[in-house]
């Protein structure tokens, strides 16, 4: 780890949300003189303050401790053929379980709270079926994962599914 890049980086954070050391310090209930040995470069914080400062500065604990860099990662690929399967598991779910199950009412309803929607409603239709499998790999995405483009060229009815599904990669890469 480089002191100084983190301290560098530190330093910017605070500066760009208006902060003293002296603000910054209080609102970690440590000292100035704290701030200004990691602005510095002369030591790190405590590992133990890495989630209020990173939340103080708007930051990660890796991009941090990165000195502002971001740390590139593998990203795993996610199928569509999979998605449609999950929700095939979904589905069948209600028949193992029994519809009344309440492993199967709370997952159903915790799905239609989070999401705001009636998800058994939508997977009968093919088309809201296919925006269904569009959010959860948009949501992969946006996890880390990666798609095979080609897949869901092949499978998609929607083009405007596919051009989304296209621009989140994109911002991804």
């Amino acid at each position: 780890m480089d002191n100084l890049k983190i301290g560098r980086y530190i330093q910017h954070l605070r500066k760009s949300a208006g902060m003293t050391q002296k603000e910054l310090a209080d609102r970690l209930n440590i000292s100035f003189q704290a701030v200004s040995k990691w602005e510095n470069g002369d030591t790190l914080p405590d590992t133990g303050l890495l989630p209020d400062l990173c939340k103080a500065l708007g930051t990660t604990a890796d991009k941090l401790l990165n000195g502002g860099s971001i740390v590139p990662v593998e990203r795993r690929p996610m199928r569509l053929a999979d998605v449609e399967k999950g929700f095939e598991y979904l589905e069948k779910m209600g028949e193992l379980l029994g519809e009344d199950s309440t492993f199967y009412t709370g997952m159903i309803e915790g799905i239609n709270s989070r999401m705001n929607i009636d998800i058994l409603s939508y997977l009968k239709v093919p088309t809201t079926r296919e925006v269904m499998c569009a959010e959860a790999l948009i949501q992969g995405i946006l996890s880390g994962r990666t798609v095979d483009i080609a897949e869901v060229e092949a499978k998609f009815q929607n083009k405007g599914m596919v051009e989304t599904i296209r621009d989140y990669l994109a911002k991804a890469e």
